[in-house]
């Protein structure tokens, strides 16, 4: 019996990676986006954070994680506008060479019901948290693909499963980045590249402290875990999926939300 060997893409081999990676990461100064910065830099990986108004809070953990001996550089730029998305990856690539690793996380909301938002509230958080996810991704595809290696990771949001009052444009940019995720997972996973996404729940930052205390407190309690969750746990759980190792898992969505969503 003659045995036919499978037509399977071979595994990729990671005792041959280059050294250091290449990060960038939209949003990447404050709360959530800082802390994967900030996990990222620290475990060696060239970061290029990306900010857009705030230039204040990126030199500052620039200069922070500087002074720890880590590689961070930070970048200006509208995501929700294609050509800030491309020349922003035009200064990483001169800075650095490449670009291995992809994390959009740079958000908006701007909350009301559907009856009082205007078309202009809509497009704002469409036009961040979903279009600026496919202009940074459309800026390094190419890249990746003929490198035969990447890691995208979409930060999306428990809201993109379980909707809420107030946030419907937000939760259709969320849920958008899951199919989005999934149909670009497949078009590029034989070319060495994942994409994957991080769906979190509340996680204590600034945009949930800014929520009255008594709603704070009746969002916690329906949390199994009890809490709100940390910045640095979401950022554990993008670390993974950028793992060379990780390479067997795209078009996924991890949740990391303390059982609010199962």
């Amino acid at each position: 019996m003659t045995t036919v060997a499978p037509s399977a893409v071979p595994a990729p081999r990671t005792d041959v990676r280059p050294e250091p990676r290449v990060a960038v990461v939209t949003g990447g100064a404050r709360g959530i986006g800082a802390a994967i910065t900030t996990a990222l830099a620290r475990d060696g990986v060239q970061v290029a954070a990306g900010y857009s108004s705030n230039s204040k809070a990126a030199d500052d953990l620039a200069e922070k994680l500087g002074a720890e001996g880590a590689t961070v550089s930070v970048h200006q730029g509208n995501v929700g506008a294609p050509e800030d998305c491309a020349r922003v990856v035009e200064e990483v690539l001169e800075r650095y060479g490449r670009v291995d690793y992809l994390v959009n996380n740079a958000g908006i909301t701007v909350d009301k019901t559907v009856r009082k938002m205007t078309v202009d509230d809509w497009h704002a958080v469409l036009r961040v948290n979903l279009s600026g996810a496919f202009y940074m991704t459309k800026a390094v595809l190419d890249h990746m693909t003929g490198n035969g290696f990447g890691r995208i990771v979409n930060i999306s949001s428990v809201i993109g499963e379980s909707g809420a009052v107030g946030q419907a444009n937000y939760a259709a940019s969320k849920s958008g980045l899951f199919g989005f995720s999934k149909s670009l997972a497949q078009e590029v996973a034989r070319k060495g590249v994942t994409v994957n996404c991080v769906a979190p729940g509340y996680i204590e930052t600034e945009m949930v402290a800014a929520v009255p205390e008594k709603v704070l407190e009746k969002l916690v309690s329906g949390i199994p875990i009890g809490r709100l969750g940390q910045a640095n746990e979401i950022a554990r759980a993008v670390q993974f999926l950028l793992d060379d190792n990780a390479g067997y898992i795209t078009g996924s969505v991890i949740a990391v939300n303390g059982g609010l969503d199962m």
